[in-house]
């Protein structure tokens, strides 16, 4: 017969410790440490039940945060229960969005506690002011004491839980040092573990250096629902929010927006990814973010060399960059083996897409001819090692953008997809999607 195993458990708000203790890190209480038999990691029953007796957590069952664009990668908005990580660089603007964020969801009456370690009651309310955000309606904890927030939490039963930031937080009780690899996953295993026991909504910060190597971040990505990446320029004021991992909605999603005196501002993409100018070494691809299409100018610059040519790329997939030249070299007669050769995309915005390979070979033949692409043409299709041009998915949503950046022409494979206004040129190979550069 199997043996029943016991854990240490708080009588009172369940949570859960590896040895005995006599105050509980969830909520301070004294001497309420006790034996629990039979029960699992969070507190409940380990007996096993059926999963339709599991009302669990409704992934229907989304608030929205104000920010239509972020909504949209989440998924459709926040899941009760959820944990989100918002990873980005110190400095880049997590503290503004988390702020825009926490309005939202109050002003839809949902109430919403802030907790920070990084700064005061008074640093906070002043950017509230400046952000004209109600702070009525947002509750504030300090957040570097851990057993300290999760005693607030429990007690304010808020519907979002918004930690500013991991790496602030801490755990008096161990040895490990303060902002450490050991220290963060400590504390957000307990984040998790009241957000999958009282339903509570959690959403914290994370900071990364511009590599993204930093432990904290990247050693949480397994533990949370959803993990955001915040990038942008900070001279240009743009910012990009990218979906990675995500148990409630499709990954590879993006939102864009402008960092102003008033906070984050939603923009559309497309004026900053497409130049709309006709010159030689340019031209438009459409590659999926997500389920999202953007229309994105790719550029080209091709220069003679005496010494060894150079290969460069900048936003591009370096290895499919040099690929495609090889091709084009191959394919069409235009001489790229001993040229240096610089490929780039437009809004500094990362394409990795296969199906920009033909726009890319676009580029490289308007820049080697000093030929321009022909206007209002974009170019989509995967280039493959034989020169034949391959059909991509998701030609809908990429005709959409294309007819949105106001693309008239489409250089891609045959396809039945309807184009809706596009005049589609069907070309099957790479000599006759450039055919234009060498008449």
């Amino acid at each position: 017969m199997a043996k029943t195993r016991t854990i240490m458990a708080c009588r009172d708000c369940r949570q859960q410790v590896s040895q005995w203790a006599g105050r509980c890190p969830g909520c301070g209480a004294w001497g309420t440490i006790e034996e629990v038999a039979g029960a699992s990691r969070d507190g409940h029953s380990s007996t096993p039940v059926p999963l339709r007796r599991e009302a669990g957590m409704s992934v229907d069952a989304r608030v929205t945060t104000g920010l239509g664009d972020l909504d949209r990668v989440l998924g459709g908005g926040l899941v009760p229960g959820s944990v989100t990580l918002l990873a980005g660089e110190p400095g880049i603007g997590k503290s503004t969005l988390l702020l825009q964020l926490l309005a939202g969801v109050a002003a839809d009456g949902h109430p919403c506690l802030l907790v920070s370690g990084e700064e005061s009651h008074a640093q906070v309310a002043g950017r509230t002011r400046r952000l004209g955000i109600d702070g009525d309606q947002i509750s504030f904890a300090p957040g570097r004491d851990l057993a300290a927030v999760l005693s607030t939490a429990t007690e304010a039963r808020s519907f979002l839980l918004a930690v500013d930031s991991i790496q602030a937080l801490r755990d008096t009780s161990g040895s490990q040092v303060p902002g450490g690899v050991s220290q963060v996953r400590t504390c957000a295993d307990a984040l998790v573990g009241l957000a999958k026991t009282l339903d509570i909504a959690v959403v914290m910060t994370g900071h990364v250096t511009k590599d993204g190597d930093l432990a904290g971040p990247r050693a949480l990505e397994h533990a949370v629902d959803v993990v955001l990446s915040f990038d942008g320029d900070a001279r240009s004021g743009l910012r990009v929010i990218s979906g990675g991992k995500n148990r409630f909605g499709a990954e590879g999603e993006s939102a864009w927006f402008e960092m102003g005196a008033g906070g984050l501002a939603p923009i559309d993409p497309t004026d900053i990814l497409v130049s709309g100018q006709q010159v030689p070494g340019a031209a438009v691809g459409v590659p999926l973010a997500g389920r999202r299409a953007l229309a994105v100018e790719v550029q080209a610059l091709v220069g003679s060399t005496e010494g060894p040519a150079r290969r460069q790329a900048t936003g591009l997939d370096a290895r499919r960059f040099q690929l495609v030249a090889a091709v084009l070299d191959r394919s069409t007669g235009i001489r790229l083996g001993r040229a240096e050769l610089f490929g780039a995309s437009s809004g500094g915005i990362r394409v990795e897409d296969p199906a920009c390979d033909l726009a890319v070979a676009a580029a490289l033949a308007s820049a080697s001819s000093g030929t321009c692409a022909p206007e209002g043409a974009v170019f989509i299709g995967e280039v493959s090692l034989t020169g034949q041009v391959r059909s991509v998915v998701g030609m809908r949503q990429r005709f959409a953008a294309a007819r949105a950046a106001g693309c008239t022409h489409v250089f891609a494979p045959p396809s039945d997809e309807a184009s809706d206004g596009l005049q589609v040129v069907p070309v099957r190979s790479v000599a006759e999607a450039v055919s234009w550069s060498q008449a």
